[in-house]
Protein backbone atom coordinates (compact mmCIF):
# COMPACT_ATOMS: atom_id res chain seq x y z
CA UNK A 1 0.00 0.00 0.00
CA UNK A 2 0.92 3.48 -1.13
CA UNK A 3 2.04 6.22 1.71
CA UNK A 4 -0.30 8.97 1.82
CA UNK A 5 1.32 12.51 2.52
CA UNK A 6 -1.28 14.96 4.26
CA UNK A 7 -1.09 18.37 4.74
CA UNK A 8 -2.87 21.17 6.47
CA UNK A 9 -3.18 24.23 5.90
CA UNK A 10 -4.70 27.34 7.80
CA UNK A 11 -6.25 29.60 5.40
CA UNK A 12 -8.74 32.91 5.44
CA UNK A 13 -10.28 32.34 2.35
CA UNK A 14 -11.22 29.39 -0.06
CA UNK A 15 -8.47 28.12 -2.58
CA UNK A 16 -8.68 29.65 -6.32
CA UNK A 17 -9.45 27.47 -9.18
CA UNK A 18 -5.29 28.73 -9.96
CA UNK A 19 -4.44 27.10 -6.57
CA UNK A 20 -6.43 24.02 -6.88
CA UNK A 21 -4.95 23.63 -10.40
CA UNK A 22 -1.24 23.60 -9.18
CA UNK A 23 -1.58 21.36 -6.64
CA UNK A 24 -3.34 19.42 -8.62
CA UNK A 25 -0.43 18.94 -10.95
CA UNK A 26 1.97 18.43 -7.87
CA UNK A 27 0.35 15.40 -7.21
CA UNK A 28 -2.17 16.78 -4.31
CA UNK A 29 -6.03 15.76 -4.54
CA UNK A 30 -8.97 17.51 -2.03
CA UNK A 31 -9.29 15.00 0.27
CA UNK A 32 -11.63 17.48 2.70
CA UNK A 33 -13.15 20.48 3.63
CA UNK A 34 -13.62 21.75 7.42
CA UNK A 35 -15.81 24.85 7.68
CA UNK A 36 -15.69 26.81 10.94
CA UNK A 37 -17.52 29.59 12.45
CA UNK A 38 -17.96 31.77 15.70
CA UNK A 39 -20.61 30.59 18.05
CA UNK A 40 -21.94 32.19 21.14
CA UNK A 41 -20.71 29.65 24.09
CA UNK A 42 -19.06 26.51 23.29
CA UNK A 43 -21.91 24.60 21.64
CA UNK A 44 -19.93 20.96 21.04
CA UNK A 45 -19.25 21.10 24.29
CA UNK A 46 -22.80 21.43 25.31
CA UNK A 47 -24.23 19.67 22.81
CA UNK A 48 -21.43 16.27 24.29
CA UNK A 49 -22.73 17.06 27.63
CA UNK A 50 -26.17 17.27 26.62
CA UNK A 51 -25.91 13.23 24.83
CA UNK A 52 -23.59 12.12 27.02
CA UNK A 53 -20.78 11.76 25.05
CA UNK A 54 -17.30 12.30 26.36
CA UNK A 55 -15.04 14.22 24.56
CA UNK A 56 -11.22 14.27 24.50
CA UNK A 57 -8.76 16.25 22.70
CA UNK A 58 -6.45 14.20 20.32
CA UNK A 59 -2.81 14.80 22.09
CA UNK A 60 -0.21 17.19 20.12
CA UNK A 61 2.16 15.25 17.89
CA UNK A 62 -0.99 12.18 16.97
CA UNK A 63 -4.34 13.39 14.77
CA UNK A 64 -6.97 10.64 14.08
CA UNK A 65 -6.14 8.18 11.17
CA UNK A 66 -8.10 8.05 7.70
CA UNK A 67 -9.78 5.39 8.79
CA UNK A 68 -11.02 6.96 12.14
CA UNK A 69 -10.44 4.35 13.82
CA UNK A 70 -6.13 5.12 14.99
CA UNK A 71 -4.33 7.71 16.45
CA UNK A 72 -1.24 8.34 13.96
CA UNK A 73 1.53 10.60 14.11
CA UNK A 74 1.15 14.01 12.59
CA UNK A 75 4.75 14.36 10.82
CA UNK A 76 4.60 18.36 11.25
CA UNK A 77 3.74 18.61 15.46
CA UNK A 78 6.40 15.53 16.20
CA UNK A 79 8.99 18.05 14.59
CA UNK A 80 7.58 21.13 16.25
CA UNK A 81 7.93 18.96 19.29
CA UNK A 82 11.85 17.69 18.66
CA UNK A 83 12.64 21.35 18.10
CA UNK A 84 11.23 22.07 21.75
CA UNK A 85 12.86 19.21 22.91
CA UNK A 86 16.36 20.19 21.64
CA UNK A 87 15.55 23.71 22.69
CA UNK A 88 14.84 23.21 26.28
CA UNK A 89 17.88 20.70 26.56
CA UNK A 90 19.62 23.63 25.60
CA UNK A 91 18.44 25.59 28.22
CA UNK A 92 16.45 28.27 26.50
CA UNK A 93 14.10 30.16 27.88
CA UNK A 94 10.20 29.15 26.95
CA UNK A 95 10.54 32.41 24.99
CA UNK A 96 13.13 31.91 23.22
CA UNK A 97 12.10 28.63 22.22
CA UNK A 98 8.64 30.00 21.23
CA UNK A 99 10.37 32.70 18.95
CA UNK A 100 12.58 29.43 17.38
CA UNK A 101 9.37 27.93 16.65
CA UNK A 102 7.93 31.05 14.71
CA UNK A 103 11.08 31.08 12.91
CA UNK A 104 10.85 27.65 12.00
CA UNK A 105 7.33 27.96 10.72
CA UNK A 106 5.95 25.80 13.41
CA UNK A 107 2.45 26.99 14.40
CA UNK A 108 -0.33 26.10 17.26
CA UNK A 109 -3.08 23.47 15.59
CA UNK A 110 -5.35 26.89 15.78
CA UNK A 111 -2.77 28.50 13.57
CA UNK A 112 -1.47 30.62 16.41
CA UNK A 113 2.23 31.30 17.29
CA UNK A 114 3.79 29.90 20.20
CA UNK A 115 3.63 31.55 23.69
CA UNK A 116 5.29 30.97 26.45
CA UNK A 117 2.16 29.84 28.18
CA UNK A 118 0.95 27.37 25.47
CA UNK A 119 4.90 26.11 25.57
CA UNK A 120 4.47 25.48 29.00
CA UNK A 121 1.09 23.69 28.64
CA UNK A 122 2.83 21.76 26.06
CA UNK A 123 5.53 20.23 28.07
CA UNK A 124 4.27 17.38 29.68
CA UNK A 125 3.13 15.86 25.98
CA UNK A 126 7.22 16.39 25.25
CA UNK A 127 8.15 14.68 27.94
CA UNK A 128 5.88 12.11 27.59
CA UNK A 129 6.96 11.50 24.08
CA UNK A 130 10.88 12.78 24.20
CA UNK A 131 11.60 8.49 24.20
CA UNK A 132 10.02 8.20 20.83
CA UNK A 133 11.35 11.47 19.21
CA UNK A 134 14.15 10.11 19.90
CA UNK A 135 15.80 6.84 20.69
CA UNK A 136 18.91 6.59 23.09
CA UNK A 137 21.36 6.25 20.20
CA UNK A 138 19.66 8.78 18.10
CA UNK A 139 20.17 11.18 20.90
CA UNK A 140 23.94 10.31 21.90
CA UNK A 141 24.71 10.89 18.64
CA UNK A 142 22.49 14.00 18.15
CA UNK A 143 23.67 15.55 21.61
CA UNK A 144 27.19 16.49 20.69
CA UNK A 145 26.25 18.04 17.52
CA UNK A 146 24.24 20.73 19.82
CA UNK A 147 25.49 23.91 20.54
CA UNK A 148 25.09 24.04 24.13
CA UNK A 149 26.29 27.60 25.08
CA UNK A 150 27.53 27.99 28.61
Amino acid sequence: MANVERVREVVDSPPSAEELREKAEEGWRLAAVEWQRETEGDTADIQAREDGLAKEEVPYGLEVAADCHFLVENPAEVEAMRCVLEQVVLDRPLSQVAEELTRRGFHQRDGAEWTQVSLFNLLPRVVEVAPQIYSSQEWAEKRPRLKIVG
